[in-house]
């Protein structure tokens, strides 16, 4: 069975976009250095090519290589697009959402649509086999974590306090989650974390 893992850039205070959905300058640290992540980046999806840090590009690198499937809602798909239909890591994405397939939209796309969190996550299991599953942060991922679904938390942290705006977390339940000790991965303008998950609620 795949490993699970919560993933998203997020500020300082637990944000992974202002109320507006803008990421502001989230995920700048993307294109401030000089190593490339992908052999075939499609930079007119995410408006330039990916340009990181040495110890940034280690690690993401070995995420994204481990990485299968993509689970997501249907709020990061329509913000995104899809990415044209050409998955950010890995070779599925699962789209968790009451709505079907958008008619015509990039038929040939390894995208599936689930219409519950612990659908979508059976259908990224079947789909990864012994891969890893990134679940995206936010509603989804929230709920993943709270039932039970979600094996490590990774967090890519940003020096930026946004005040207010769409929680990592999403909406959780009033109660603790304890934590282990984290991977720490020091890059240029972000701080790489990895949690394993040490005890459900």
């Amino acid at each position: 069975m795949g490993t699970t893992y919560l993933h998203a850039v997020a500020s300082l205070d637990g944000y992974i976009a202002d109320e507006r959905d803008d990421v502001g300058p989230l995920h700048d640290w993307y294109f401030k250095g000089d190593h490339p992540l992908v052999d075939e980046d499609h930079a007119d999806v995410h408006g330039a090519p990916f340009r990181v840090s040495a110890a940034s590009a280690d690690y993401v690198r070995g995420m994204w290589s481990r990485q299968k499937v993509l689970v997501i809602g249907r709020h990061q798909f329509d913000l995104t697009n899809g990415w044209e239909g050409h998955p950010p890591a890995g070779d599925h994405v699962v789209v968790v959402s009451h709505r079907p397939r958008p008619t015509g939209w990039h038929p040939e796309a390894s995208y599936h649509f689930t219409t519950s969190v612990e659908e979508g996550i059976a259908r990224a299991q079947e789909l990864a086999g012994e891969g890893e599953i990134g679940v995206g942060a936010g509603e989804v991922g929230g709920q993943a974590l709270l039932l039970g679904l979600i094996d490590h938390v990774a967090i890519d942290l940003v020096p930026v306090v946004f005040g207010r705006g769409k929680p990592y977390f999403g909406t959780l339940a009033n109660d603790h989650l304890m934590l282990e000790d984290p991977e720490v991965i020091r890059g240029d303008g972000v701080l790489h974390l990895r949690y394993p998950v040490h005890r459900r609620w």
